[in-house]
């Protein structure tokens, strides 16, 4: 018998000749923590609260969760490129404002574009900063956030927010087979650009950007104008998810979506998206949201306050970030 006939013995046992079982859990173990973690969600709901998992509730809580969705959509993308987007408070609160408190006597309409101008400037400024300034992305969002929200307190001390336009409430309400509207704008975003990240020079671009800037620059790649228009695009999910909070709230409010900037941050992480690194997809972002919403929901229901749910929040973004420095190891 020659050498090539014995059997091998000290190597790793190939991928394909595993039990069943044990390659389904090495994948369900690759998986984001946030499949895990609505899994376990959903089997307590079956046990302590079955009302949540109703075809009533079900709806309205992912209704819930697309502000979020949305949010986490544009988080994900600057991630990707080892950027950070915190000005989305900002943002919301300003189209609160302009769509609210009729400062600008304008028609509904015109007030819409106010908003999506708005979110243009910011994430023109966002990107200006970052790229040509070289400016740390945390630093300059937040600072934007926060000029944001100042000028828009100074300005409700003179003309405070009001109702929401009526055409804008209904829209929200409303049920197309019946998936609320919201929803189905999240998936309308949400699978395009999934496709952009995976099958475009654009997607490409952000993922080699990502792995290592250096090189993505020494190889000709137009890397800051893609962290440019990636900062611009999630300026203006923010204003989208503005749009639907305030038509869902019904009203104006100097404080509307403030967490939503720490939210998305926390679901992109616990969805896999890392700085520079997208494991988890477009999907693991969007599970993840609607899994916080859910936690959320099911913690109300077990009569949790206010100040459990901010220490939970907290709890859930200080894990995120437990998660975050596990993967790059």
């Amino acid at each position: 018998m020659s050498t090539s006939q014995w059997p091998r013995s000290g190597g790793a046992t190939p991928s394909g000749s595993l039990p069943l079982w044990r390659r389904a859990l090495r994948w369900a173990l690759a998986l984001p923590p946030a499949y895990a973690g609505l899994l376990v969600l959903l089997v307590l709901a079956a046990v302590m609260r079955p009302q949540l998992l109703s075809m009533m509730l079900l709806p309205l809580i992912a209704r819930q969760a697309a502000p979020l969705g949305l949010a986490v959509i544009g988080q994900s993308l600057v991630m990707r490129g080892r950027s950070i987007d915190l000005s989305s408070g900002g943002v919301i609160v300003g189209v609160s404002y302009l769509l609210t408190s009729g400062y600008f006597q304008v028609s509904e309409t015109v007030s819409m574009l106010l908003c999506v101008l708005l979110g243009l400037v910011v994430g023109v400024v966002n990107g200006t900063l970052i790229v040509k300034a070289r400016a740390s992305s945390m630093i300059v969002t937040l600072a934007v956030a926060m000029i944001l929200m100042g000028v828009v307190i100074a300005l409700s001390q003179f003309r405070a927010p009001g109702d929401a336009p009526e055409f804008l409430r209904e829209l929200v309400r409303k049920r197309i087979a019946g998936v609320p509207l919201p929803v189905l704008v999240w998936l309308v975003v949400l699978i395009p650009v999934a496709w952009l990240l995976r099958r475009t020079v654009y997607g490409r671009s952000l993922d080699a950007i990502g792995a290592n800037p250096q090189a993505a620059a020494l190889s000709g790649l137009p890397h800051l104008r893609v962290i440019f228009f990636t900062h611009v695009a999630s300026a203006l999910f923010s204003v989208l998810c503005g749009f639907i909070l305030v038509g869902f709230v019904g009203k104006g409010s100097v404080t509307l979506g403030q967490d939503l900037a720490l939210n998305s941050l926390a679901a992109a992480i616990l969805g896999g998206v890392n700085f520079g690194n997208g494991r988890g997809g477009m999907a693991g972002p969007a599970v993840a949201a609607f899994m916080l919403t859910f936690l959320f929901n099911f913690l109300t229901s077990l009569g949790l306050g206010e100040p459990g749910r901010l220490m939970l929040q907290g709890g859930i973004i200080a894990a995120a970030a437990l998660a975050y420095s596990l993967n790059k190891r």
